[in-house]
């Protein structure tokens, strides 16, 4: 709580209303030295100017370290191999940030000797659970500070006022108060009107992706290639990790792919609504999940469709670190072996649709799926399996068509 011993704090910063505020409401209430950190995850332009908005607003200095390399390495590809997807809409693109943050939060407290660290995050959502889950994880004796659950703000307004009282300058304004979050994998929209959720979202709510009805009318062709299941050429071109995602989010935005609304079942037991905009990361699922398709035998893939729905969990709790997330990501890298080869994606107005896929590894054999004369699968062969698969669905209906034994049919013999 306000006024407990804390002598320098990390403040996870993004220059958005909430993080612009905290630093001033720190030195009032704490007394504390502010340091501002920032992870570049592919923001883009609102990174520009941060560091001087940030000592203008009281902190110390800013810490800034590019993580989009890793946050794509070692974070959105083991999720796409996982097959991730949260209720069957959202690519968890938010949720699969903040364990990366939050680390390097950590590892800058340690630098910089601070005792506490701080986040922007509201009393009500997701985010407080996994940036504070990982502080757990990575630092565990590093003080917390939520101003969320402290303060008598109550409202994205009464914020707007308090950076008013104290001249900071940011960007949301009364009329136009959405809650956002952009990074390389999708740009994330919540809050005002779309807390209605019989209200459609306004067109000008979308950032990124074009309108379907306005995208080409011509339907455009991109092909993936994988190496073990991760992604590493476009159209033959071999890219790294962050100009590969971005490459693939100018495509598809420029077709209107990737747009999800949906009201998601929050950890702290609320439901929400958001809007999210993910035109690379829906290219690569829908190309991913295809090559599987000729790559893993039913066996495999079919466990591995329960495993996605669990580390889907994960991710979206805020458990990166920890054994089970570990344990199924090694359960995940090893299936990927033999997921080398290409997916070609259709993209138009807004879906992205495989139609083509080739690996040396395809377990795929059109000697036996052909539906004319073969030489390696014996039809009659089927009869014997049916007969063996069946034979419980045999019994049991053979079981109730037995006529009654009961004592009262004896009597009635009698």
């Amino acid at each position: 709580m306000a006024g407990s011993d804390v002598q320098k704090v990390v403040l996870a910063y993004s220059g958005g209303l909430d993080t612009s505020v905290i630093v001033p409401w720190l030195r009032e209430n704490y007394d504390c030295e502010v340091i501002c950190f920032t992870a570049d995850i592919g923001q883009g332009e609102e990174l520009t100017g941060l560091e001087e908005k940030a000592v203008a607003s009281g902190a110390s200095k800013l810490v800034r370290v590019d993580l989009r390399e890793e946050f794509a390495r070692d974070f959105l590809f083991p999720m796409l191999q996982s097959g991730a997807v949260y209720e069957r809409k959202y690519l968890l693109g938010t949720a699969i940030a903040r364990p990366l943050i939050a680390k390097w939060q950590v590892a800058t407290a340690k630098q910089e000797g601070a005792d506490a660290v701080a986040h922007g995050c509201t009393g009500k959502g997701n985010d407080q659970v996994r940036f504070e889950l990982t502080y757990k994880a990575l630092g565990p004796t590093l003080k917390v500070v939520a101003p969320w659950r402290e303060w008598d703000l109550r409202s994205r307004e009464d914020a707007l006022e308090y950076a008013a009282a104290h001249e900071v300058p940011v960007s949301a304004t009364t009329r136009s108060i959405y809650s956002r979050d952009r990074n390389l994998w999708h740009f994330s929209h919540e809050g005002g009107p779309l807390e209605d959720p019989a209200q459609e979202p306004e067109e000008s709510l979308f950032q990124w992706t074009a309108s379907p009805e306005d995208a080409p009318d011509q339907p455009e062709l991109v092909e993936i290639g994988f190496e073990k299941g991760v992604p590493s050429s476009v159209n033959g071109e071999e890219l790294g990790p962050t100009a590969l995602v971005e490459g693939l989010n100018a495509l598809g935005a420029r077709h209107g792919i990737g747009r999800v609304d949906m009201v998601e079942n929050r950890l702290v037991g609320v439901k929400s609504r958001g809007v999210y905009e993910t035109p690379g990361g829906t290219i690569l699922t829908a190309a991913h999940q295809d090559l599987e398709s000729i790559c893993l035998d039913r066996d495999t893939l079919h466990f591995k469709e329960l495993i996605a729905l669990r580390y889907a969990e994960l991710i979206y709790y805020g458990k990166w670190f920890t054994p089970l997330r570990e344990a199924l990501g090694a359960f995940i890298a090893e299936t990927q072996a033999t997921m080398t080869g290409w997916v070609r994606v259709k993209l138009y107005k807004g879906t992205a649709a495989a139609v083509a896929r080739h690996s040396p590894y395809s377990l795929y054999r059109e000697d036996l799926a052909t539906f004319g004369a073969d030489d390696v699968y014996d039809q009659s062969d089927a009869k014997g399996f049916i007969s063996l698969f069946g034979l419980q669905m045999k019994v049991r209906a053979l079981t109730e068509e037995i006529p009654s034994t009961s004592a009262g049919s004896a009597i009635q013999r009698d």
